[in-house]
């Protein structure tokens, strides 16, 4: 089983390929030796992929650097960590970074492939769901500091990416559905894509929820494809950020605030993202956005896959400081992705007063 999608970027003329299989690691790992033939190499490995998996790829040592698991380790000791590998490892600027693990791995190996001798070939080998639909595309690489998530980074796209769902049947069911915070979060803003046809995504969720929950792998090959068709499809229109690929942070300005209140302790980046969504759902259906139906429709799918509103309450000054850092804000308002209709969303920014007055 084996689907492969092309990313285009139109104003640079570049494209790469992802492959989406359930092929043998062994498969795997021609693929890869393929993809770097006449390349010199630095994998970059999480330490859990590396005890896991490492038996089925056995890749020279002497091309490794494995990094502890974590958002806590996407910081700039580490960064330095990578760089400092890669010259004694001997890259140049032809040869290539490969990170093999979940978003975290992806995002500090990207910005370090883009900014070792200003920028040399990556390649994204996502083990995780969360960084298969998400973080493997579209480019965006990036390193935390205390006070902000991924407030160092760039736009460099890989070489190309390989999504292999054998990697998922290890994930457990906390790690899994994190990554189906990602997946839910797609079904809200399909319309927006401007995908050459209507994928149903929110139905295809609602349906099959029993499959995907057993990882079903045609299930889970046809749901990655359908997020990733829709994220080609915005970062194909808008590679940086200028104005629809801000649709895809719908739930994050609330979410990357509550990953650093708690200082990446206690929820996963897909666990935020939900709570995220659920507070602008709600909102929108107050301040009329979206009908009644529609909000009872969008909840009750996110309590199929055993989500809940955040029932705990954190200080509304210490989140505002948190999202006035964000990204996304300017300098006086603070911007959140709000649904305005069915699988519909719209960017608005607010002042620091209005949103402490979104919190009630």
């Amino acid at each position: 089983m084996r689907q492969t999608l092309k990313v285009q970027i139109s104003e640079k003329n570049r494209e790469y390929n992802i492959e989406i299989s359930d092929c043998s690691f062994e498969k795997l790992k021609q693929q890869i030796d393929e993809a770097t033939k006449n390349q010199k190499r630095l994998f970059v490995i999480s330490k859990k992929v590396y005890e896991l998996y490492y038996c089925y790829f056995n890749f020279s040592e002497d091309e490794i650097l494995i990094l502890k698991d974590g958002e806590r380790e996407k910081n700039f000791k580490n960064y330095l960590k990578i760089m400092k590998r890669a010259s004694e490892v001997g890259l140049t600027r032809g040869d290539v970074m490969i990170a093999l693990g979940g978003g975290v791995v992806g995002d500090i190996t990207g910005f370090a492939a883009s900014t070792y001798m200003r920028g040399i070939d990556f390649i994204q080998i996502p083990t995780t769901l969360l960084a298969a639909v998400d973080s493997s595309v579209g480019g965006k690489t990036a390193i935390d500091l205390d006070e902000a998530k991924n407030i160092m980074g760039t736009f460099y796209q890989p070489k190309a990416v390989f999504i292999n769902i054998n990697f998922l049947k290890s994930l457990d069911k906390r790690q899994f559905l994190s990554g189906m915070g990602e997946v839910l979060k797609y079904a809200f803003i399909e319309e927006n894509c401007g995908y050459k046809h209507s994928l149903f995504l929110f139905e295809f969720l609602t349906l099959g929820c029993e499959k995907i929950m057993q990882k079903e792998p045609l299930t889970l090959v046809r749901m990655i494809e359908y997020c990733l068709n829709l994220k080609i499809s915005v970062v194909n229109q808008d590679e940086k950020e200028g104005n629809l690929r801000k649709i895809l942070n719908f739930g994050h300005t609330l979410a990357h605030a509550l990953e650093t209140i708690t200082k990446y302790k206690k929820y996963t980046h897909g666990e935020a993202v939900v709570y995220g969504m659920y507070f602008m759902l709600k909102w929108a259906y107050e301040k009329q956005y979206i009908s009644y139906s529609y909000y009872r429709l969008s909840t009750e799918l996110l309590g199929k896959y055993g989500f809940k509103p955040l029932s705990r309450k954190y200080p509304v000054d210490k989140l505002i400081e948190i999202m006035k850092k964000d990204k996304k804000a300017t300098a006086d308002k603070i911007t959140f992705i709000v649904p305005c209709d069915k699988k519909k969303v719209k960017e608005i920014k607010l002042l620091p007063q209005e949103v402490e007055y979104m919190f009630g």
